[in-house]
């Protein structure tokens, strides 16, 4: 697979372009992997990329112990569709993965570009050390032209976590809400009812191209919901950024929720038991 090796950019020294700059801001991701690499602090054998900008799953991923970078993946989730909610899921997983090679790719292309013109142009300084930026991909031709370490050969695996959720109420599935009043029909049914969340999780290893998913369904049992809390809800507006618009961890829904059958976790996006179980298989 593309993503099976480690390219290293030596980015010289000197005066850098704009075009330079935004090289390097697109790659402070990979570079601070690498540095993380040379800490002298024990490190687990692996490094984890977390490709998602949920706030709740980088919550959770701390709380499981571990320390990681994020990347995130834009993609347009409205433009999959699948019947059953499960397999929803773990498509727009795979798709986030997709994407997010494609991004490593695309940065791999400007880092040849770039360098090919920092050589032609004569801005090398002889005396200056490289900055060492790694990113992940397959571009075994680049490797055998550019120096390459032992260290970085035996680089160890980097894993890239991908998930998303919906939420299932009366059979139908429920992504993020597309206004006010979308999220607010949402919890005036979940109120005195019930929905189910179906999440999934997949663990990508860079360096073998080996990755290994699976979804987790929990149920929710919800008391009636007072009308002022779900305009509050509204109001504050983290219900449109939600699957569902269902955050039973928020202050002002948790006091309304009758039973959980399942992990809270799981319903805040990430589920603990599962995620570490797939690292594990994906190393």
């Amino acid at each position: 697979p593309f993503y099976s090796s480690f390219i290293i950019c030596f980015v010289l020294r000197s005066p850098c372009s704009w075009e330079l700059h935004c090289f390097i801001s697109h790659s402070v991701l990979y570079r601070s992997l690498l540095l993380s690499e040379m800490e002298a602090t024990p490190s687990p054998p692996f490094k984890l990329i977390l490709g998602s900008s949920s706030m709740s799953r980088r919550n959770i991923l701390t709380e499981m112990g571990y320390e990681f970078a994020i990347q995130t993946a834009d993609i347009d989730e409205k433009s999959i569709r699948k019947e059953k909610p499960e397999e929803l899921v773990m498509t727009l997983a795979e798709a986030k993965v997709c994407k997010l090679i494609i991004s490593i790719i695309w940065l791999v292309k400007e880092a040849d570009a770039i360098i090919a013109k920092l050589h032609s142009t004569g801005n090398q300084e002889k005396d200056g050390e490289p900055t060492i930026l790694v990113t992940a991909d397959t571009a075994d031709a680049i490797l055998q032209r550019l120096p390459v370490t032992d260290f970085i050969k035996d680089a160890e695996p980097t894993l890239l976590i991908t998930a998303d959720q919906v939420v299932v109420y009366e059979g139908m599935i429920r992504e993020k809400p597309s206004n006010d009043a979308e999220a607010r029909e949402f919890m005036k049914d979940y109120s005195g009812g019930h929905a189910a969340t179906v999440g999934s999780v997949l663990v990508t290893n860079l360096k073998t191209g080996f990755r290994k998913g699976e979804w987790d369904r929990v149920e929710i049992y919800f008391h009636e919901i007072p009308d002022e809390v779900i305009e509050k809800l509204i109001e504050e507006g983290m219900v449109l950024r939600v699957a569902g618009g269902l955050i039973i961890e928020h202050p002002l829904v948790l006091p309304y929720v009758k039973q959980v059958v399942g992990t809270t976790d799981s319903v805040m996006g990430l589920p603990k038991a599962l995620t570490e179980k797939l690292i594990r298989e994906a190393l």
